[in-house]
């Protein structure tokens, strides 16, 4: 009777089909059939959702975060930025972030970071993956496999300003978790869709033409051998569909105060790398809180330009002033809404950078993959809490070291995931993101 039912959903010329089909499979049990069905966490979760706001280029920690004031009298690479201590924690915070200071005590620092290399696109694809030298997927794309969406009509996995696939890349996981890039090669938001939403077509029309193609699919894959592939392809087209109708809300930000677009600064002309120029990333960090109340798994946020071997100080205090009121509002619209508890809101990049001398006259620097640092708010974290540290320098991390085999593995126990145990066979043996050798689940980071 079950196949009977299916195969006539399978078939029926009508828009209701995907939706009665997932009913269905609710109704009898049948949930691991639908690949991004919610599914239950392994062991109790801190958190139900991440937003990863990725700074790409590789912030200067010791100028945000990572305080090292000049000790003795010969003066050596540090903080050229004042810092000063914020809230009850004290917690350390450069000058240029003036609104995420207010929220020092929901902050859990992380200033023991290391990687592989100093090398960009490696470190990037590793930051990622878990990988540095081969594609492979996301973690984004993990979180998805391991958890579904709680929207069926939305992805569990979203991507906002990102021209590099390797950031949502779902490899060789079904291509169900692949990630939603919305806004890419830039920033500028404001007329971003999910590839051309709407189009030109009314709405039934693309269903009719949606359902003739899928009709084809079907009889396609009835007459070949459980072809994963291929159910993905039908599953994505589904979900597409049903994106058409919720995304285009959730982008449209007419509905939301004024008084939040100015704290989220969306729209507002900001000074970057010695240019005036508006910046969308307010509205990336707006769509994100939107996107995280709709039910998505995990959205990452991506801010670039954080490169800076010349001109370090004027590119860094642009850098931090597009990107620090939005944060704040960010932290406090979860904090406010009640979100933020079960919402791990994680901000890095690649690498960090090597500290600059005080007085020295050079305004230059490099990569510095041995010692940098991330911090995480909300989701289960400590808060108002600095793990690990760096030598005097900030050359490398030489307490509380984390890589990010260990950020990756954190995270994911926070989702109430098998850090180690959550693998895809795939040529002829089970992968994990955390590799080969496993991730260490940083549990001094937990509250």
């Amino acid at each position: 009777m079950l196949n009977t039912r299916r195969q006539m959903l399978q078939t029926a010329s009508c828009g209701f089909g995907s939706l009665a089909l997932n009913s269905l499979l609710a109704e009898t049990g049948l949930q691991s059939q639908n690949p991004l069905y919610p599914r239950s966490a392994a062991h109790p979760a801190r958190a139900s959702r991440v937003i990863f706001l990725c700074m790409s280029g590789g912030p200067a920690q010791l100028d945000t975060f990572d305080y090292k004031p000049q000790t003795g009298k010969k003066p050596h690479p540090g903080s050229v930025f004042r810092f000063r201590q914020h809230g009850d924690s004290g917690l350390f915070v450069s000058e240029l972030l003036p609104e995420t200071a207010r929220h020092a005590d929901k902050l859990c620092v992380i200033n023991g970071m290391h990687a592989d290399t100093g090398i960009h696109a490696q470190s990037f694809l590793q930051l990622h993956t878990g990988e540095r030298l081969r594609p492979r997927p996301s973690l984004g794309a993990w979180v998805s496999y391991g958890l579904g969406t709680e929207n069926g009509n939305l992805p569990g996995f979203i991507s906002l300003n990102t021209s590099k696939s390797s950031v949502y890349s779902s490899g060789f996981l079904p291509s169900i978790h692949n990630g939603t890039p919305i806004g890419v090669n830039g920033e500028d938001m404001s007329r971003a869709t999910i590839a051309d939403l709407a189009g030109s077509e009314t709405e039934s029309l693309q269903r009719r033409q949606l359902d003739l193609v899928q009709s084809l699919n079907r009889r396609h894959l009835q007459q070949r051998e459980q072809s994963s592939e291929l159910e993905n392809v039908i599953r994505s087209m589904e979900l597409g569909f049903r994106m058409q109708t919720a995304a285009p809300e959730l982008l449209d930000l007419s509905g939301e105060t004024a008084a939040t677009l100015k704290r989220y600064r969306v729209g507002e002309a900001m000074q970057q790398t010695g240019t005036c120029r508006p910046t969308d990333f307010g509205r990336q960090c707006l769509l994100a809180r939107r996107f995280a109340e709709a039910g998505v798994r995990f959205i990452e946020v991506n801010h670039g330009s954080w490169d800076q071997h010349k001109n370090h100080r004027r590119d860094l205090q642009a850098n931090c002033q597009a990107t620090d009121a939005p944060i704040a509002a960010l932290l406090q619209d979860l904090d406010e809404r009640g979100m933020l508890d079960e919402t791990l809101v994680v901000w890095g990049g690649e690498f960090g950078r090597p500290g600059l001398v005080p007085g020295d006259g050079k305004d230059e620097t490099g990569h510095n993959a041995n010692g940098f640092t991330f911090w995480m708010a909300g989701g289960g974290v400590k808060a108002g809490y600095v793990h690990g540290r760096t030598s005097d320098t900030g050359a490398q991390a030489v307490d509380g070291k984390v890589h990010f085999r260990d950020l990756h593995a954190t995270i994911l126990h926070l989702l109430g995931l098998p850090a180690n145990d959550l693998t895809w066979f795939h040529e002829g043996r089970h992968h994990r993101l955390t590799g080969p050798d496993g991730g260490r689940v940083v549990d001094q980071l937990f509250a």
